[in-house]
């Protein structure tokens, strides 16, 4: 059936109708992780909302190049590049070389993404492959006017870009109002307007990271290598930008800029944002202590949590609100995600079991369409969730013989389980003896140890029973030139 997707976009605050520059094609841009630390769980609720966002689109058919970046470079203290590279700080911290410190937590990062079960994008750009790039847009950023070098130091000249654009149509605040949230330049300021942001900062001699320019050795400011990535690779003008909402402000207002400055044309056609999570009411962060990282959540170690909740029980729990809206996070809330999740899992094992009859006494088709028509409302993803276990109680009343499928709606109602709670929301069947498998190859390698030190010392008889007894539990042992190899009879 042809689907109309509606689209909420920040820049005008209402939900379009979603129509790609390119027919069939979808460019997707997300900011993607600052890689001097583990990525917290508010970085991993957008992009899990945007993998939900991009699994939809490749569920409608759209071929998707989905672009999310890796920030290695340029990154400090302030968003008014102020402060300390963070790079460089960690790397001094812990002695270790700049790009130690990326591969270590970028590594990390891809690591709690696989956990949720998050599909990779299509290109995932790095700041520091791209200075080339950042650096040609910067010069003709500088060749348009916006912009001016000042010691080996490149600003964009706001106000001036002001004139002609609207500096903040993102956050929908006139420049009045953004000055008035700023302070007063001081004589020793070499920026000339207040709004002023680095395109290319002067390396210090004690700067770690730095590169060659027409300005002088020095670094990338943070805003100007999402414009440059996301131009060379999705073009000039595409179709979606998202991150979270705590970058619409600066981050993506100074994104615009850059792009219109060099282009003269709007670089996204629709901007999104996800919410922030907070804990038991309250905005999580480290300050307040309350702040998550994925590992603590997965194993329970932190002083607010009751217990370790599994990946998909979390990814669950965040497909429970939209993406627009606050998420809170709380031990009740969560372990009643992980009986949703189990009930959903056990609804969509119990299908393959059903029995069908001449009638079905559920409309399987309208079920099919709700469920559509949730994630084609700005994927709402609750909704859809609500539809999914709707179908769950069909299943099991199926199931108890107090209602009647047919084939076709039986064959239908897979589709529709398998389509939405594997390829749309991203879940996947947990291993629920997980901890006991793990346990269990804790105690053959002791096992394996013990009869290849029997071997050894030509203790056969001991050798042999361990394989013998072992055998009488269904396990299989065989020696093989690589060493042993070991398998349950199922």
């Amino acid at each position: 059936m042809q689907q109309e997707l509606f689209i909420y976009n920040t820049l005008s605050r209402s939900k379009e109708k979603f129509e790609p520059i390119t027919k069939g094609m979808v460019g997707l841009y997300v900011c993607g992780p600052t890689v001097y630390s583990d990525v917290h769980l508010g970085n991993c609720r957008t992009f899990i909302s945007f993998d939900l966002i991009y699994r939809y689109l490749l569920h409608l058919g759209f071929k998707v190049r989905y672009v999310r970046n890796v920030t290695d470079a340029g990154h400090l203290e302030g968003d008014r590049d102020e402060g300390d590279d963070k790079f460089a700080k960690k790397a001094k911290l812990e002695q270790l070389e700049p790009m130690e410190i990326v591969q270590k937590y970028t590594v990390g990062f891809r690591d709690v993404m696989r956990e949720f079960n998050a599909l990779p994008p299509s290109i995932e750009p790095t700041a520091t492959g791209h200075i080339c790039e950042q650096i040609e847009m910067i010069k003709e950023i500088i060749e348009k006017g916006y912009a001016y070098e000042v010691n080996g130091t490149v600003y964009f000249d706001v106000e001036k870009y002001n004139k002609e654009f609207s500096y903040g149509q993102l956050t929908n605040r006139k420049l009045e109002e953004l000055l008035e949230g700023t302070r007063e330049l001081s004589g020793q300021d070499e920026k000339r307007g207040r709004l002023d942001f680095a395109l290319w900062i002067q390396a210090k001699p004690e700067t770690l990271m730095k590169w060659p320019s027409p300005w002088g050795w020095g670094f990338p400011g943070w805003h100007i290598e999402c414009s440059a990535m996301s131009s060379k690779y999705l073009g000039e003008t595409f179709d979606i930008h998202g991150g979270g909402m705590d970058l619409q402000a600066t981050h993506h207002t100074n994104e615009i800029a850059q792009s219109q400055a060099c282009n003269h044309k709007a670089p996204v056609n629709y901007w999104m944002h996800t919410n922030m999570l907070t804990v038991n009411g309250v905005r999580m962060s480290k300050s307040a202590g309350n702040g998550f990282l994925p590992g603590e959540l997965f194993t329970g170690d932190h002083p607010l949590l009751e217990k370790g909740y599994s990946p998909m029980s979390v990814r669950f729990f965040m497909m429970q609100t939209h993406y627009r809206s606050t998420l809170d996070f709380s031990n009740e809330a969560l372990q009643a995600s992980e009986k949703g999740y189990a009930r959903l899992m056990n609804a969509v094992k119990t299908l393959e079991s059903l029995k069908t009859a001449s009638t079905s006494t559920s409309n399987i088709t309208e079920l099919k369409q709700k469920c559509y028509e949730a994630m084609n409302d700005d994927f709402n993803a609750p909704i859809l969730v609500a539809n999914l276990f709707e179908g769950a109680r069909i299943i099991n009343s199926v199931n108890d013989g107090k209602e009647t499928i047919t084939v076709d709606d039986l064959q239908l109602l897979k589709t529709i389980m398998h389509d939405f709670v594997f390829d749309v929301l991203g879940l996947k069947a947990e291993n629920a003896n997980a901890a006991h498998d793990k346990a269990l190859q804790g105690v053959m390698e002791v096992i394996l140890e013990i009869r290849k030190e029997a071997k050894a010392k030509k203790d056969f008889a001991t050798s042999d029973k361990l394989r013998d007894e072992l055998a009488k539990n269904k396990i299989t042992i065989k020696d093989t030139k690589d060493g042993v190899n070991w398998s349950i009879e199922e």
